[in-house]
């Protein structure tokens, strides 16, 4: 039996062919897709009809494409975030969908900090007024002097924290789901309501997953609440800010800037208005990046993908 698997994940498609011969061994002919950063539901409703499996990035996996997928048997999603996929409709379906729980905490908290320091030392723009002949001083802060709010306080939020509690940040929460007594005590972190964290943290760090209850969770009003002087840092999934409200906000200088990995369109559009402002920092959705987290990413991603088809070949 040949099992066909589209693979559309970026990061999985330069390393295919390592697995090419231990998954033609079970059956599987591998399928690499032409993508940048993820397939669109049209660009899927042309490819998804012969299909037994896929492994996906974050393509727009709805309804529509799986209603036009009768052969598909199973969904191994590389990475943690499941959003972009219909699991509703899959389930109905009896189509199993994988991904791979807290694959890219640390990495992803590194950057937070990154983030983090970066604005509270200013480096970039000191470098850059050596470089042009300036000698400014800017004023700067120490991060134990700082708030750090985290939204969203799961595998990666915790991550934040430990790092944050390194340079003695007073560091505020807010999740739906109560903290285990022992993380509390652990990092003296204080939880506190969503609009107290606004109004009192020096750096906002966003780390939660998006669905219907966190999508625009940033918006106008979210951003009005924030100290003038305030940082937001989005490393999660660009639509839990509405983007055209931050433009807004940093238009006005409402916050003092903005750290971003993630957008509500990615790739970024080339006329972004986020891209006229020096104080906000972009990068390619690439928080992530960890040879040795993706390594675990890659082999979990065809572990579940095996698992998926041996399942239904037995049932």
């Amino acid at each position: 039996m040949t099992w066909r698997v589209l693979v559309s994940a970026p990061y999985f498609i330069p390393v295919v062919e390592e697995y090419q011969k231990r998954l033609s061994e079970e059956g599987v002919e591998l399928i690499p897709a032409e993508v940048n950063e993820r397939l669109s539901e049209e660009e899927l409703l042309a490819v998804i009809g012969d299909i037994d499996g896929i492994i996906c990035g974050d393509d727009r996996i709805t309804k529509r494409v799986l209603d036009a997928a009768p052969r598909l048997k199973v969904i191994s999603k590389w990475g943690t975030g499941i959003d972009s996929i219909d699991s509703e409709a899959a389930k109905r379906r009896g189509i199993s969908v994988y991904r791979t729980p807290n694959a890219f905490s640390e990495p992803v908290a590194d950057t937070v900090l990154g983030y983090i320091l970066t604005f509270a030392r200013k480096l970039p723009w000191m470098d850059r007024d050596i470089r042009q002949g300036n000698w400014e001083k800017p004023p700067l802060v120490s991060l134990h002097e700082c708030v750090l709010g985290v939204v969203g306080v799961g595998d990666c939020g915790k991550a934040v924290v430990r790092r944050a509690m390194a340079f003695g940040m007073h560091i505020l929460g807010n999740d739906i789901v109560e903290m285990p007594e022992n993380f509390l005590s652990e990092t003296g972190i204080e939880m506190v309501s969503f609009d107290e964290l606004l109004a009192k943290a020096d750096f906002v760090s966003l780390n939660p997953d998006l669905n219907p209850t966190s999508y625009h969770l940033i918006s106008k009003k979210q951003l009005d609440m924030m100290k003038p002087g305030a940082y937001l840092i989005n490393a999660s999934r660009g639509p839990v800010v509405d983007e055209a409200a931050l433009i807004e906000a940093l238009h006005n200088k409402h916050i003092a800037g903005a750290g971003l990995d993630v957008f509500e369109e990615e790739p970024l559009p080339q006329d972004s208005p986020l891209r006229e402002f020096d104080n906000c920092l972009l990068a390619p959705h690439n928080a992530n990046s960890s040879p040795e987290a993706w390594q675990r990413v890659h082999e979990n991603t065809v572990r579940n993908l095996l698992k998926g088809l041996r399942q239904t070949a037995a049932s």
